[in-house]
C-alpha cells in the first residue's frame, strides 16, 4: 500500500508498510515536492521488495538515487527504516527548522487501490 499525504503547507509525506516488519507502517518523511516523497517511497519499496516492487519512477532512476545516497542497510534491518533513516539525516542537515503542526482536517490521503480497479473504471466510460 503506498500512500502521500498533502498538506495545506504544500508539504509532502509518504510512508509504506514495511513487508519485513510484519506490515507496520513506516513513516519516511516530509518533502517539499510530490516528485520527492514518491521517490522515498519508491526507494524502500524497491529496497524491501527489489525489482518487482511497485513503483512510481523508471527502475534505473531508484537505483541510482539510492547509489547516490549512499544508502545501506545492515543485515537484518528493515530497508525502511534505514531510508527513513537516511532521509531525516539529509533533511536535518539542510536546517528545515522546526516541524509544524498538521491537523486532520489538512491531510488528504491518496491510497493505491490497484490497477485492476483502475481498468475496470476506465472501462465503464
Amino acid at each position: 500500500m503506498r500512500m502521500i499525504h498533502i498538506d495545506a503547507n504544500d508539504e509532502y509525506a509518504a510512508e509504506i508498510r514495511d513487508s519485513t516488519r510484519n506490515g507496520t507502517r513506516v513513516w519516511l518523511g516530509t518533502f517539499n515536492s510530490a516528485q520527492e516523497a514518491a521517490l522515498a517511497y519508491d526507494q524502500a519499496a524497491f529496497s524491501m521488495r527489489g525489482a518487482s516492487a511497485p513503483i512510481n519512477f523508471p527502475i534505473e532512476k531508484v537505483k541510482e538515487s539510492l547509489k547516490n545516497m549512499n544508502y545501506s542497510c545492515k543485515d537484518g534491518s528493515s530497508p525502511a527504516e534505514a531510508i527513513k533513516e537516511t532521509h531525516r539525516i539529509r533533511n536535518s542537515s539542510k536546517g528545515k527548522g522546526k516541524k509544524k503542526q498538521i491537523s486532520e482536517e489538512d491531510v488528504l490521503v491518496l491510497e493505491d487501490l490497484g490497477s485492476d480497479l483502475l481498468d475496470e473504471l476506465l472501462s465503464q466510460s
